[in-house]
C-alpha cells in the first residue's frame, strides 16, 4: 500500500469536513480540582444500568496503582483487568489503587473458561480475582479472549455465572474477544443471552463507514463486514458494547509530525469510535500519566471532525499494509501445517507495535507450537492469503524467532 502523498493528505480536509458535518460535543464536566484534562462524558452500558466513563482504563500492560489513582483523578470510572494480565499483578494494582472508592467505580475482570472446564474451577478463578482486587464482587465478569464457540457452548459457564450472580460475586456477565473468529463468537453469545456486556476489537479500520468517507483516497478496505451488523444486534437486545483495540495497532509516534494542538491520532480514533451508534464506551491500555491525559482528551461525545479524518486516513494509508485486522480471518486455512496465522500475527503485534515483549511471549506460548513450522516451510501457501498484502510468511517466521 502506497503512503498518501502530502498534497492528497492535506487536500482531504475540505471533503472530510463536508462529509462529517459539525461536531456535537456534549456539555463539559467541571475540570478536576488539580487541573488538567478530565472525562467529559459518562454513558450507560446497555440494559445493565451501569454508568461508565466513555474512555476507560485498561490494565493489560501495567501494574501500577499510581496510574489507577491518576486515572481516577481524571474522572475515569471504569477499570478493566483480567487474571492473566501481568500474571495477576494488574488485578492487585487495581485493587490497591481503588481502595476506598470501590463503590464509586465500575470494575470488570476476566477469566478464560474453556470448552471442558467445570463450574467449580471457574468459581475458584473468580474468587482468586476477588482476593487480588480486594473486593467481594465485580460488576462485569468476562469469558476472556473468546475465539472458539465451543467455549460458549459449555453449559458450565452459564450455570457458574448464574450461581455467582445469586451469591453477589458478579453483577453481570460478558464475553471479550479480538481473535480471528470474533464475529461468530459474538453472534452466538448475543443469540443465546450469554452476555450482558461485550468487549471487542473495533476501530475506524473495521468500520465500513470510514472507508465510504475516504474511498477516493484509499484502496485499503474494511475486511470484517459482518462485525458492524453483530454490534447492531447487540445494541438491539440491550447488550452493552465496549470497544478495545481502537488504535489500529497503536503506532502513535507515526503521526506526531501531523498532529496539531487540537487533535492527536489517539483522540481522533477515539472520537470516531465513540461517535458510532454501535458502541457505548471504549477501554484502552494506559501505561503513563501523560498517555492518560492524552486519552482523556478524546472523551466528550463529539463527532470526529475534518482534522480527525485527515489523521485517520493518513494513518490507514501509512499502516494499512502492515496491520493485521482483528477478526478478519481471511488467511484461515491457508497454512498446510495448521499454523494459526492471525493469532501468531496478533502476538507479534504486541512485541513490535506495543513494545510489550512480556505480553507477546505469554500469549505466543499459549499457541503451543506457534509458528515453528514456518521456519523451515517450503510451501509458502500463505503468500497471497492477505487481501491487504501483509507479508505473512516473513512475519510468522519473525514471530517464531522473536517469541519462541
Amino acid at each position: 500500500m502506497a503512503t498518501l502523498d502530502r498534497r492528497r493528505f492535506l487536500g482531504l480536509g475540505a471533503a472530510a469536513a463536508v462529509g462529517l458535518g459539525g461536531t456535537g460535543a456534549r456539555a463539559a464536566r467541571s475540570a478536576p480540582a488539580g487541573g488538567g484534562p478530565a472525562i467529559r462524558n459518562y454513558v450507560s452500558l446497555g440494559r445493565t444500568g451501569l454508568v461508565v466513563s466513555d474512555v476507560s482504563f485498561g490494565s493489560s500492560r501495567s501494574a501500577d496503582p499510581e496510574l489507577v489513582r491518576h486515572a481516577l483523578a481524571r474522572g475515569i470510572t471504569y477499570f478493566d483487568t483480567a487474571e492473566s494480565y501481568r500474571f495477576g499483578t494488574a488485578e492487585e494494582a487495581i485493587g490497591e489503587g481503588l481502595a476506598g472508592v470501590r463503590d464509586k467505580v465500575v470494575l470488570a475482570t476476566k477469566t478464560k473458561a474453556g470448552a471442558h472446564d467445570r463450574r467449580d474451577g471457574m468459581m475458584r478463578a473468580l474468587e482468586g480475582s476477588l482476593r487480588r482486587l480486594n473486593t467481594d464482587y465485580v460488576d462485569i465478569y468476562y469469558n476472556h479472549s473468546i475465539n472458539d464457540v465451543a467455549r460458549l457452548e459449555n453449559p458450565e459457564w452459564r450455570e457458574f455465572t448464574e450461581r455467582a450472580k445469586e451469591q453477589g460475586k458478579i453483577r453481570f456477565r460478558g464475553v471479550s474477544g479480538h481473535g480471528s473468529r470474533l464475529a461468530e463468537c459474538l453472534r452466538h453469545a448475543i443469540d443465546h443471552d450469554l452476555a450482558d456486556v461485550i468487549l471487542c476489537a473495533y476501530s475506524f479500520a473495521q468500520d465500513p463507514d470510514f472507508y465510504d468517507r475516504v474511498r477516493h483516497t484509499l484502496s485499503y478496505v474494511a475486511l470484517q463486514p459482518e462485525l458492524p451488523a453483530v454490534l447492531e444486534a447487540a445494541k438491539a437486545k440491550g447488550v452493552g458494547v465496549t470497544a478495545m483495540k481502537t488504535l489500529m495497532g497503536g503506532r502513535l509516534n507515526d503521526l506526531r509530525e501531523f498532529e496539531t494542538g487540537n487533535a492527536t491520532f489517539a483522540q481522533a480514533a477515539f472520537r470516531w469510535v465513540l461517535s458510532s451508534p454501535r458502541v457505548d464506551a471504549l477501554v484502552v491500555s494506559m501505561t503513563s500519566p501523560a498517555l492518560i491525559d492524552e486519552y482523556v482528551g478524546g472523551s466528550g461525545g463529539a463527532r470526529a471532525g475534518g482534522e480527525d479524518l485527515r489523521l485517520l486516513a493518513h494513518y490507514a494509508a501509512r499502516n494499512g499494509a502492515s496491520y493485521c485486522q482483528h477478526g478478519c480471518n481471511a488467511c484461515a486455512g491457508a497454512c498446510p501445517h495448521g499454523v494459526e496465522i492471525a493469532e501468531v500475527l496478533r502476538t507479534r503485534m504486541y512485541d513490535v507495535d506495543y513494545r510489550d515483549p512480556v505480553l507477546a511471549r505469554a500469549d505466543y506460548a499459549r499457541l503451543g507450537s506457534g509458528a515453528a513450522a514456518c521456519l523451515g516451510c517450503a510451501h509458502r501457501a500463505c503468500l497471497d492469503a492477505c487481501p491487504n498484502g501483509i507479508p505473512i510468511a516473513e512475519w510468522t517466521r519473525d514471530a517464531a524467532r522473536r517469541l519462541a
